[in-house]
């Protein structure tokens, strides 16, 4: 059964044409991988879907009484609330049933014997409801699905608007996995999780009964959860069987296969316009002249995507440092109360090190009181000389209104703009994305224009808090190779063992320092 059909959908901002003359239909059950480059209008597709964007043209229809449920990250937490309170609300329908049971129980004491026949009919019909989702055991419910995202390390009853950006989204992803709706609809849902909860979420989707659509670029998770592959590329929407490793691989088999054929309907179209040139003013040729002009004129020309601009990242190094980059003594971390025992740490020159662990543990709090930028509980810092920091933010709040090349002009306000537009090009980025305001942009095209910034200081030292969120996968791949060839130090927070592996000379694991999870842990 269809839930979801689209048909005929183009949609575009400005001049800019995001999708023309698509078509899509989801089934009962079905587990699908949207993915595609960054910019080429995944996020889109889902805000039209769902009702956030009307598109210019055609139709979305969802079948009736239709359960969808969309993780928005940037849904806004009410203060004043906790963790349970905001996941309770997944069972917001239920409650207002049981309140309509409390209102039915009140009437029946002044009901005739007619109307009390009708009122238990009403209650004996909610009570079925109430019973066949589990109303009596949602606390049970509650609990489970935040273990398995970790809220439970945090605290249940801690206020939403105290927690950090990667605890609000676990939030908002419990609530939805609570609401266990007809359709699941997540936005790069692993950006902010952890490996421990992102294996729970892989567990969790893989026994899913119902549909979900999942854009992530997270690719051993995405194999290991989805059976439909569809790629949005060049304003189009193509279906694939199976995991993203039988996508590429059949669409490399086509992408030859339409080189080959452009290669020889170009030679024939050479062949024939030049026939045409010669023969068409002679008397005694101006018949077959004309007759291949005729079937050149009728041909299906074959059309080849433009090549999109692939990022090459590289960092510029500046003087070394000294041999020592930072000794922590007695290092307490935190804002209110500590979030880590006492520490000692040493990195020295040449070091490229991974710091992983559970989110909320103060991976990032750590990085900014190594910087300076935050006031330690306790200790201290020695940091050594000669430092260039280049620092890599998880998170940029605000909303940039700059065009990409005023942001770029922020950095660098003497570097033309043929330069500027060289260097933006260079990180992936369309002269129509330089030409952007930055807020517009996807994820991950504000990430290379972050990105780009970046690498063109001169560092010895890059601090890097999530570089890989949003990034697609050819950018992630192409900044992986340039972190290994990077000269300088590498402070790393990744969530991604495939791609951190194979960058760093060292794994520290804030797990065992923390003061917010008792117990033993998993070194990694």
């Amino acid at each position: 059964m269809s839930i979801l059909t689209v048909k005929n959908m183009s949609h575009g901002f400005g001049d800019r044409a995001i999708f023309e003359d698509v078509s899509f239909r989801l089934l009962k059950g079905e587990h699908i991988g949207l993915i595609g480059a960054n910019g080429e209008g995944k996020s889109t597709f889902m805000n039209i879907i769902t009702g956030k964007l009307m598109p210019d043209e055609g139709k979305i229809e969802w079948s009736n009484r239709v359960n969808v449920g969309y993780m928005d990250q940037h849904t806004q937490l009410e203060k004043g609330k906790t963790i349970r309170d905001i996941l309770r609300e997944a069972f917001k329908y239920l409650f207002d049933l049981e309140k309509e049971m409390l209102d039915i129980t009140d009437k029946m004491a002044e009901a005739s014997p007619e109307e009390l026949e009708k009122l238990l009919d009403e209650m004996g019909n909610i009570q079925d409801i109430l019973d066949n989702n589990d109303f009596y055991i949602i606390d049970a419910k509650v609990e489970e699905i935040a273990g398995g995202l970790g809220l439970k390390d945090i605290g249940l009853d801690k206020d939403v608007t105290d927690l950090s950006g990667g605890q609000r989204t676990k939030v908002l992803l419990a609530k939805l996995l609570l609401q266990k709706p007809d359709i699941l609809l997540l936005d790069e849902p692993t950006n902010y999780l952890d490996e421990q909860h992102i294996e729970w979420l892989k567990r969790f989707l893989q026994n899913y009964d119902n549909a979900f659509i999942l854009i992530s670029h997270d690719i051993p998770f995405l194999n290991s959860v989805i059976n439909l592959i569809y790629h949005v590329e060049d304003r189009q929407l193509t279906r694939y069987v199976g995991d993203y490793n039988n996508f590429m691989r059949i669409y490399e088999a086509n992408k030859k296969q339409l080189e080959a054929a452009y290669e020889r309907q170009q030679q024939e179209i050479a062949k024939l316009e030049d026939f045409i040139a010669r023969n068409k003013a002679r008397v005694a040729t101006t018949g077959m002249a004309r007759a291949r002009q005729k079937k050149l004129d009728k041909m299906d020309i074959i059309e080849l995507s433009a090549e999109k601009p692939k990022p090459e990242f590289e960092f510029k190094k500046g003087r070394t440092s000294s041999k020592l980059i930072f000794e922590a003594r007695g290092l307490v971390i935190g804002y209110d109360e500590p979030l880590s025992k006492p520490l000692n740490l040493t990195m020295e020159r040449g070091q490229k090190i991974a710091l992983v662990g559970a989110n909320g543990l103060g991976k990032t709090t750590l990085l900014k009181s190594l910087m300076g930028d935050i006031t330690p509980l306790s200790g201290d810092v020695e940091l050594g000389e000669y430092q260039l920091i280049g620092y890599f933010e998880q998170e940029i709040k605000e909303t940039n209104y700059n065009t990409c090349i005023e942001e770029y002009w922020t950095e660098f306000p003497s570097a033309a703009q043929y330069e500027v537009r060289a260097a933006l090009a260079k990180c992936g980025l369309t002269t129509k994305h330089i030409e952007s305001k930055v807020c517009v942009l996807s994820g991950g095209e504000q990430a290379k224009v972050r990105l780009c910034k970046l690498m063109n200081r001169e560092t010895n030292i890059l601090i890097l808090d999530e570089p890989t969120n949003h990034l697609d996968v050819e950018a992630k791949e192409e900044l992986k190779r340039a972190l290994k060839e990077y000269k300088g130090s590498i402070l790393l927070v990744c969530h991604e063992p495939e791609f951190y592996r194979d960058v760093v000379t060292d794994i520290w694991n804030c797990e065992e320092w923390t003061t917010k999870i008792c117990g033993s842990t998993k070194n990694i």
